[in-house]
């Protein structure tokens, strides 16, 4: 548990350092581009641990690691300007604007070219997700289930999405824990409006909804000597039914094999376009050890689709993700501002070092597509008109140049002092709710 700990804590520290890193990369590059003397570039904050000068700036690595800050010549409100050129608050207010948001805009390239270069080597998502919405398999006592949905039933609108595919309605369900979605389903000739409430599981509060897409059962191998080899049954062949009845999910048919403990079952069989129907005897075999009933054949795997992009590909499709990403941040948000979603789903430092360190765990890819998540919200974040963040100063210099005046420094000093006590109240918050997730079995 402490290696467990040591690493979780490694990789944020080297996460964050990253992003952070980017981000006021991106503030120094704007600031020395417009002739601001940038006297500190610090990754974290507090007392000094290295670092060293080059051309009038202390770069260096500060004690407290989860941050870091570029101090301008002349970005002190309160301080007397003494007419150098090179101090921040001298130059045009546009200039200032660029500069500010530089650093966030820095943080939306970063989560970019992170996912490109990932896409670029490995790209993979569920094969179904492209796919209409078909179910394959509920689960009892689901909320699909409660819902009254059926395998085979087609969702035809979802939420107003019409037509909706799987892509489009995983969010809304992960987020819509407790809240009656509208739905409207075909069923053979009916059709059917419904209202599905995603159950809320685990301790972030997320929405499941208990259903399965309808995966093709393609037969990959039909074993020599079994059943399905016995009566003809080959690569390539798909089930469609059994016992008269359409099958939707391999997972029913295994359940059911076993259940009928040697009965005999009537498969429906499509091939080349055309179907007939094979009488089949499940045989009592040994599968890793286990006795049970098959009848011998391996469904094709298809769960995921694995390549690689080329370069225009791999840009394009992780402009999409992260803009997808960006959006759905911001329904987050306003679903937790009008309280339709929990709170629990926020995360803090202890949090992004768990769920950091379980990505690193499971390989470079997921570690990767969670540093370009991480460093689209760090760049959303601290756009967010909050004082004290980047998007706080920017809400600022836009009400200067309505007013074409600069606000007094009386004004500027109350904005502040709130926007530290809105920080650290969030940063508490955030905290306490990370510690009280750890602590709750989930």
């Amino acid at each position: 548990m402490v290696s467990s700990f040591l690493t979780d804590a490694v990789v944020v520290v080297v996460v964050l350092g990253v992003m952070v890193f980017v981000h006021e990369a991106g503030h120094f590059l704007a600031a020395k581009a417009f002739g601001v003397r940038v006297l500190t570039f610090s990754l974290g904050f507090g007392k000094r641990i290295f670092g060293f000068e080059r051309s009038g700036t202390d770069y260096r690595v500060s004690i407290l690691p989860l941050g870091g800050y570029v101090k301008m010549a002349g970005d002190d409100p309160t301080a007397v300007l003494s007419g150098d050129p090179g101090e921040f608050l001298g130059r045009p207010r546009w200039q200032r604007f660029v500069i500010i948001l530089m650093g966030p805009m820095m943080n939306f390239v970063l989560a970019v070219v992170v996912l490109a270069g990932l896409y670029m080597f490995h790209f993979q998502k569920p094969a179904y997700e492209d796919q209409p919405v078909l179910i394959g398999a509920v689960d009892s006592d689901s909320a699909a289930a409660e819902a009254g949905l059926q395998p085979g039933d087609r969702v035809v609108q979802f939420d107003g999405i019409r037509n909706p595919r799987w892509h489009d309605i995983k969010f809304k369900v992960l987020t819509g824990a407790d809240h009656p979605i509208p739905l409207t389903i075909e069923r053979g000739s009916q059709t059917l409006h419904m209202s599905l409430t995603p159950h809320t599981d685990g301790p972030d509060g997320a929405g499941v909804a208990g259903w399965y897409p309808y995966v093709p059962l393609v037969i990959d191998k039909a074993e020599p000597g079994q059943p399905a080899s016995d009566v003809g049954l080959r690569s390539g062949d798909m089930i469609v039914g059994m016992d008269g009845n359409p099958i939707y999910y391999w997972a029913l048919i295994v359940q059911d094999l076993r259940d009928g403990k040697g009965k005999p079952v009537d498969l429906t069989i499509q091939r080349d376009g055309k179907e007939f129907q094979v009488h089949v005897k499940p045989a009592y075999t040994d599968v890793m050890g286990l006795k049970t009933w098959r009848i011998g054949v391996t469904i094709r795997q298809t769960e995921f689709v694995i390549r690689r992009l080329p370069p225009g590909t791999a840009v394009e499709y992780a402009v999409r993700a992260n803009y997808r990403n960006l959006v759905e941040t911001f329904d987050v948000l306003g679903k937790i501002v009008t309280r339709r979603m929990s709170t629990k789903s926020l995360a803090g430092p202890i949090g992004i070092a768990q769920i950091s360190g379980e990505a690193y765990r499971r390989g470079i890819a997921d570690l990767l597509l969670f540093v370009s998540f991480i460093s689209l919200q760090l760049g959303i974040v601290n756009l967010l008109p909050i004082p004290v963040m980047d998007g706080g100063h920017i809400f600022m210099l836009a009400i200067e140049g309505l007013m074409r005046r600069d606000l007094s420094l009386a004004v500027k000093e109350r904005v502040i002092q709130v926007g530290v006590v809105l920080i650290v109240l969030l940063f508490v918050f955030v905290m306490y709710n990370d510690i009280m997730k750890t602590l709750r079995p989930s």
